[in-house]
């Protein structure tokens, strides 16, 4: 047997499961039914989004709770054009996300710019002309034209 090719839940440990759960919220986003006291779940265009308390993920992955600083991974949300970067951004900001880097035409041909959630999680808010995003909502990779 392989192992699938693909993410299904991404859990992200947070401060305070209420504040972080508002935070998603503001954005539009709605709480899945699956959601539970101690965890909040977002049905995503082909993937889940969980919020758990921090203390709670570490002891369930067996890991030392602390840490601060980079944690070595950003999550994405790509859109069709550097015109929708601009607004996902602004949305994400005046929903409390704190900007990292503007909008900005990014090194490798892209539009890019970064966000972090009440967390500190950071997301990449981006348009990558090297794919698309098809009609039931996923990205879709190409590659690049010589």
């Amino acid at each position: 047997m392989s192992v699938p090719q693909r993410l299904s839940i991404l859990t992200l440990g947070v401060a305070d499961l209420a504040v972080s759960t508002s935070f998603y919220e503001s954005l539009g986003w709605r709480r899945s039914g699956s959601s539970m006291d101690a965890i909040t779940m977002f049905q995503l265009e082909g993937s889940v989004l969980a919020l758990y308390q921090r203390e709670a993920l570490a002891e369930d992955a067996q890991v030392p709770a602390e840490g601060t600083g980079f944690r070595g991974v950003t999550m994405a949300l790509n859109c069709a054009d550097a015109t929708e970067v601009d607004a996902v951004f602004a949305e994400w900001v005046a929903a409390g996300a704190m900007p990292q880097v503007e909008p900005h035409r990014a090194f490798w041909g892209g539009y890019s710019s970064y966000v972090a959630d009440p967390d500190g999680h950071l997301w990449e808010i981006a348009h990558n002309p090297y794919s698309e995003i098809g009609p039931d909502g996923r990205l879709i990779l190409r590659p690049p034209v010589a």
